[in-house]
């Protein structure tokens, strides 16, 4: 019978090795994990998200960037891939490659079957220790649904579950709002 060893890989080495990598993969405490590919679905979403966003911000002192921008979350030791982020204000990097961003505004994630859990757990928790990050939403595929999590004054988290296609998720932080409508243009759900 065999182990399988674990071994401990640096920040430092993930960032080299990751900057080289074909691919896209996450670190979380010492870990590297693959990033599989998305649906369809999945990525209709976030460009509608995208569409939606980078026409509300023009003008405004916001980037909205797609899914390839890497943010770190330094309490948890983290290194992810969010499908889309806001970030306002200045933007703040690691380092003078300008590819992992520091102080996001706003996260969206599209939930799938294979990474609901993941990113309703773990990721949730990576990004509520960023000091920077104010909303996050999680996007739902199979339904129409919205989760918008907005921290408090006081550091806490305000849930607002969305799920009427009339709806309107206004975004403070960032002066836009999302119709569900909108970002579920084209997407149809089994009855």
């Amino acid at each position: 019978m065999s182990r399988q060893v674990k071994t401990y890989t640096t920040p430092e080495e993930y960032l080299a090795f990751e900057r080289k990598a074909e691919n896209k993969n996450e670190y979380v405490n010492g870990e590297i994990f693959a990033m599989t590919g998305a649906s369809r679905k999945h990525n209709l979403i976030v460009a509608n998200i995208v569409g939606e966003l980078r026409e509300q911000l023009k003008g405004k002192p916001c980037e909205v960037y797609p899914g390839e921008m890497r943010v770190k979350a330094p309490a948890t030791r983290s290194y992810v891939y969010p499908d889309v982020v806001v970030v306002c204000d200045e933007p703040k990097f690691e380092d003078d490659q300008l590819d992992t961003l520091l102080n996001p505004t706003l996260i969206v994630e599209v939930l799938s079957k294979s990474t609901e859990s993941y990113n309703r757990l773990a990721k949730s928790a990576y990004y509520r220790t960023i000091e920077s990050l104010a909303e996050y939403l999680l996007v739902a595929q199979e339904e129409c649904r919205v989760e918008q999590y907005v921290k408090q004054p006081d550091g806490r988290w305000l849930l607002a579950d969305v799920r009427s296609r009339e709806s309107l998720i206004v975004l403070e932080a960032i002066g836009c709002s999302l119709s569900l409508h909108d970002i579920y243009e084209r997407i149809s759900f089994a009855e």
